[in-house]
């Protein structure tokens, strides 16, 4: 997955571990809560009150109280319900809490904005800006769902990594960037003219966005000194509006391209563009064996029944497809001979088009080898798999709904104006 885009910045000497799914992520995340003894820094696209969200809070009210410098922030679309109590549960506790792009919370009082698709999407949390924790769980039970008839029996499918070593710099300094950029948005909206005048000449706004405001205070050249932990080579990869625009769809394309013999998918909400699908119908030309682990238990209609729409071209290609059935699938990962990807970008246009993500690329046989054989385990034991034959025998009107899932999603696009990149 290695790439020549400025955008990678490989570091060496990182130590990293794999976590499966909520039952694996929250002990590490609440023991390293409990630990802590300078900052705790999260964002999350979701947070529910549930019992592990629940615990959680509690896990940073306690940090907070002892001293520790405690930031969350979140989602304003992901976390509508209970962002305002969790928000002033923090700030009683002495913590800080910010929403990023915050709903409305009347029905009607402010109409369709193509910016509120641009959501906080990502999930990293470091700690005492020594570890971090990087994947595609949100803070909620495994066993939730949005209709409760439907909770499963087996646990939510998802990954995260806890991370330490130089790569951790990369996160803490993303962070801090956010967090300083929402300082200025909150605080640049109350601004009145003769505010903004004032600040062309140095006065108070510039004194009130000084460094002050970055508790952590981890620029990339302070950090640069993080002590090696490990042995592994690994990347943090953002995607946002602004620099980094396609920075993970550019990292897949290169390791897809580049790869020699296998390439593993699971994604929660498959439906890449078609550079994407190129390079993958490409692999399997030249030999790569192509796996694709998508969902099977249905937790959005139209996502899943689009993404389907596309199996065609890949099962004529050769590429494999797998449905996960036992639970829903959320992971966002990716094994490409020996690199693997671990984050909370799917291949789909709210991803790779929208919100801001991140993914930890990871160079290291072992690794990517601990990764595959989990999911060749989902393969094997959890899935059933998508038979060309059996999937052309498809009755029209399975073929038509498929079909309008995926011209609605065309026109959602569209409507975002980013299509030409689609």
């Amino acid at each position: 997955m290695q790439t020549p885009t400025p955008h990678i910045r490989w570091k060496e000497g990182n130590d990293v571990t794999l976590l499966e799914n909520g039952v694996e992520l929250f002990p590490a995340l609440t023991l390293a809560f409990d630990t802590a003894t300078t900052s705790i820094h999260m964002e999350t696209y979701i947070f529910r009150l549930d019992n592990i969200g629940t615990a959680i809070l509690h896990h940073l009210t306690q940090a907070a109280a002892r001293g520790v410098k405690v930031r969350v922030v979140l989602d304003g679309y992901g976390c509508a319900v209970e962002d305002q109590e969790i928000q002033s549960t923090l700030q009683a506790a002495g913590a800080q809490c910010r929403i990023y792009r915050p709903e409305p919370k009347s029905f009607g009082l402010n109409g369709f904005n193509i910016q509120r698709l641009h959501r906080l999407h990502r999930k990293i949390t470091t700690i005492d800006s020594q570890i971090a924790f990087i994947g595609g769980i949100n803070i909620e039970d495994d066993y939730s769902a949005s209709d409760s008839a439907a909770r499963a029996s087996d646990p939510r499918f998802d990954y995260a990594v806890r991370v330490t070593g130089p790569v951790v710099s990369e996160v803490v300094h993303a962070q801090d960037l956010l967090w300083l950029g929402m300082v200025w948005m909150s605080e640049s909206a109350r601004l009145t003219p003769e505010d903004i005048s004032r600040a062309a000449k140095g006065s108070r706004i510039w004194r009130h966005f000084n460094l002050k405001h970055l508790h952590f205070r981890r620029l990339r050249h302070l950090s640069e000194g993080v002590a090696p932990t490990g042995q592994i080579k690994a990347a943090l990869i953002l995607r946002d509006n602004l620099r980094f625009r396609k920075a993970i769809e550019s990292a897949y394309l290169s390791g897809i391209t580049k790869a020699t013999d296998n390439i593993i998918i699971a994604n929660a909400y498959f439906l890449p563009g078609h550079k994407l699908r190129k390079a993958l119908i490409s692999a399997t030309a030249r030999g790569v064996r192509v796996r694709l682990l998508l969902q099977g238990k249905i937790e959005y209609r139209m996502q899943y029944f689009a993404t389907r729409w596309i199996y065609d071209q890949f099962l004529q290609a050769g590429v494999e497809i797998y449905e996960y059935l036992p639970s829903f699938l959320h992971a966002k990962v990716a094994v490409i001979d020996q690199m693997s990807t671990i984050g909370s970008s799917n291949l789909d246009p709210f991803s790779l088009l929208l919100a801001r993500e991140a993914n930890l690329v990871v160079d290291h046989a072992q690794f990517s080898l601990q990764l595959q054989q989990s999911l060749e385990q989902a393969i094997a034991h959890g899935s059933r798999v998508i038979e060309l034959t059996l999937y052309g025998q498809r009755g029209w009107l399975v073929r038509l709904g498929d079909a309008f899932a995926y011209l609605l999603l065309r026109i959602g696009v569209a409507l975002s104006g980013k299509s030409e990149n689609y």
